[in-house]
């Protein structure tokens, strides 16, 4: 039976991770970390002389803080042998650390692997990756396997770049002898309320978005609540190796942009790219992320299959229209 830490767990993906882990049978105690003081849900949780969930906090993207947490007490005394490693995803990229210029995503990837592969305990980790490294080719028919190349372009937007270098840090551990990793590429996650995780030009902020003109890409989705079951699905397996999850649907931009409050402004690809060079020497290149880039202009769909063949994953949510207490229609997940 599993004991799993879960990363990042005061932010909606990790929640959900650790609700279903929660109701899971088959898994022991579950160990927390988040950045910020735990979620009022988990009070429920932690209830009883020896609660099933514990929860911490620490800076995932500093090395003391992560050293310390491993080598800490607690999480010797909930004998974690799993980890699920969810990157942050509610804050702003603009709003993310950057650590001796390395950005915080990278950074927690880096240090979350690099003291489970020195653990003696842990045997398992299992890490959130994004299905937008893959290298778009102009168009929509874009179908891409794990064997995919990636997008190596020295052009590719720093946020994008960053999900890539983590992609790297995880793929070159899957041989490891003692360490199973799984590495899960997840496009677009749509969760209640219309709010959008993981999308390079989406996440964060409400507002408008510019996009070239006359460029829809279609925006694969699955279901927070299928993100988190496909990390169930993996904590369970006995295989390690990268992995393509999606929902069953594949949204245009447009569409999506609208439904969460989002919309692209069209303008022209010259003004456009000026725009994103000058956003980039000014306000950083981080800026450029929400100006251009391939995943803006060509979209992509997931081949599923072989997360279906080995961690008997599929999903289990569509993502539909409801009416929100407001009265607002809303995109929400609904069960299939």
């Amino acid at each position: 039976m599993p004991n799993v830490l879960v990363t990042h767990a005061d932010e909606p993906l990790g929640r959900r991770v650790v609700k279903l882990l929660w109701h899971d049978d088959r898994v022991g105690r579950i160990f927390a970390v988040g950045s910020g003081p735990a979620p009022r849900a988990y009070d429920r949780y932690r209830v009883g002389a020896l609660p099933r969930l514990h929860y911490a906090r620490a800076d995932l993207a500093r090395h003391r803080p992560v050293a310390d947490l491993f080598r800490s007490k607690r999480l010797r005394d909930a004998a974690v042998d799993t980890v699920v490693h969810v990157p942050q995803h509610a804050v702003p990229s603009s709003d993310r650390p950057v650590v001796a210029r390395v950005p915080g995503r990278t950074a927690e990837a880096r240090l979350v692997l690099q003291h489970a592969l020195e653990s003696r305990s842990i045997r398992a980790l299992v890490g959130l990756g994004s299905a937008f490294v893959y290298r778009l080719a102009p168009g929509n028919a874009n179908r891409m396997l794990e064997t995919s190349e990636l997008d190596l372009d020295p052009d590719v937007p720093p946020e994008i770049r960053s999900w890539i270098d983590c992609d790297m840090l995880f793929h070159g551990e899957i041989g490891s002898p003692r360490l199973r990793v799984v590495l899960l590429r997840v496009p677009t996650v749509l969760a209640s309320g219309g709010y959008v995780y993981l999308h390079p030009g989406l996440a964060g902020r409400s507002g408008p978005r510019l996009r070239a003109a006359g460029f829809d890409p279609l925006c694969t989705v699955i279901a927070d609540k299928d993100v988190a079951r496909a990390a169930q699905a993996a904590i369970h397996s006995d295989s390690a190796g990268v992995f393509n999850v999606s929902g069953h649907e594949a949204v245009p931009l447009s569409v999506l942009g609208r439904w969460t409050g989002r919309r692209g402004l069209p303008v022209p690809g010259p003004v456009l790219g000026l725009a994103s060079r000058v956003a980039a020497r000014l306000a950083g290149e981080v800026a450029r992320d929400l100006l251009d880039g391939r995943h803006l202009r060509y979209g992509f769909t997931l081949d599923t299959r072989r997360a279906e063949r080995v961690l008997q994953f599929r999903p289990a949510y569509r993502i539909g229209l409801a009416r929100a207490g407001d009265g607002a229609m809303r995109l929400e997940a609904v069960p299939a």
